[in-house]
């Protein structure tokens, strides 16, 4: 399996936080488990700030290179234990840039942690015998479509530096910084950065207010994905994908939501919708659907049938089914895969389907023939799977 949307800072062992903020006077609401479950990380959210109120806890906790490392480690490592074998770990790294931790180091720390993972599993019998497949990753910076100063050490200086600019030129310069280090690590430093990626409230702050960084990406061929129709409609989507050159879609939820179209598409909003989800499945642009956190932060979905995947599936799109965040949303992988084949009562085709396009959908660190023989190895070890468990 794969998880190609997987927020860092949403992701910790919750026994980590706990460990983590005593260590660093980081005060938390419960220090228990089930306190925080409780208070924080909760099953159900009344609505989208209720749901991201716990990343406070989680950034508090990650200003050092050693938690960052630790948290990347553990991340990986469950990951591995229910099969996911492929992962993209994406963070904001300015969210942890201070005086004594700069952005290469940010991103250095995450790595190392993930690197260790891999070289534990890939050293196993399993793998080596061919038995299992490696495991492999790639790391996603994500700016961010808005941001106060209050929000890290980084942010409070770019707000000075610029006081003189308009708020939405400080946002834009902020994810054209992280554009250009995304660029350096992944060509100049040789680490493991796949893509760019841009998340955040859509409402009111519209992805092309960050078209500089997203051309600078482009133009330095860093892999693209967009957060986009997760809490606006589909002319987010398609902005995403014109304006940014998106190369997936982060939810992308309201694809098919005709009455959420407000501006120049407002005259056949079917036509435009029909229009929109065939240039995306033309493209392969692949979507990166979170079911359990659309549940969680959307009220008008009362359960995973509510959800717009099922006509994804119907119009052939490329959809990978991924977790958001691991401890905010209380979930996993298997979870999330149990979730659509329930819910969606999913064939044995569609189901494949779905777990093939995480593969293929990946922005995968190798170069494309390293790409091709990883999926291959995939491909043989599921068929194997499948014959073993659709015989018994």
């Amino acid at each position: 399996k794969t998880d190609i949307h997987l927020h860092l800072d949403g992701s910790l062992r919750i026994s980590t936080l706990i460990e983590l903020a005593r260590e660093k006077n980081v005060a938390l609401p419960s220090s228990t488990e089930e306190g925080l479950r409780d208070l924080v990380y909760k099953d159900t959210y009344s609505d989208l700030p209720d749901y991201l109120r716990g990343f406070a806890y989680t950034v508090a906790v990650m200003q050092d290179s050693e938690s960052i490392e630790r948290i990347a480690y553990e991340l990986a490592v469950d990951n591995q234990e229910e099969g996911v074998r492929y992962i993209e770990v994406r963070y904001a790294p300015q969210l942890h840039i201070h005086e004594s931790f700069d952005a290469e180091e940010v991103v250095s720390a995450a790595c190392r942690g993930l690197e260790r993972a891999k070289k534990e599993h890939n050293a196993g019998a399993d793998v080596k015998s061919g038995k299992d497949i490696p495991f492999e990753y790639g790391l996603i910076l994500c700016a961010l479509r808005f941001f106060t100063a209050e929000m890290s050490w980084y942010y409070r200086s770019l707000f000075n530096l610029m006081s003189y600019a308009q708020e939405k030129r400080v946002h834009a310069m902020a994810s054209l910084e992280v554009a250009r280090l995304a660029e350096s690590l992944a060509h100049e430093k040789g680490l493991p950065v796949v893509g760019f990626d841009l998340a955040g409230a859509e409402a009111g702050f519209p992805a092309d207010d960050h078209r500089e960084a997203f051309q600078y990406a482009h133009d330095h061929f860093i892999r693209k994905t967009v957060h986009a129709g997760e809490a606006y409609g589909p002319e987010s989507i398609f902005q995403a994908i014109t304006d940014c050159h998106a190369n997936r879609i982060g939810h992308g939820t309201h694809l098919f939501a005709t009455d959420r179209i407000h501006g120049q598409a407002a005259g056949d909003k079917e036509a435009y919708v029909r229009y929109l989800a065939e240039y995306i499945a033309g493209q392969r642009i692949t979507l990166e659907v979170c079911l359990t956190s659309n549940l969680q932060t959307l009220p008008a979905l009362k359960s995973a049938s509510d959800h717009s995947l099922g006509q994804m599936l119907e119009q052939n799109l490329s959809v990978s089914i991924c977790t958001d965040n691991r401890l905010v949303s209380n979930t996993s992988v298997c979870q999330e895969l149990e979730l659509a084949a329930t819910e969606l009562d999913l064939t044995p085709k569609s189901f494949r389907n779905i777990v093939v396009a995480g593969f293929k959908g990946s922005f995968f660190p190798g170069n494309y023939v390293s790409k091709r023989a990883y999926v291959r190895k995939f491909l043989d070890r599921y068929e194997s799977l499948e014959q073993q468990f659709l015989q018994s």
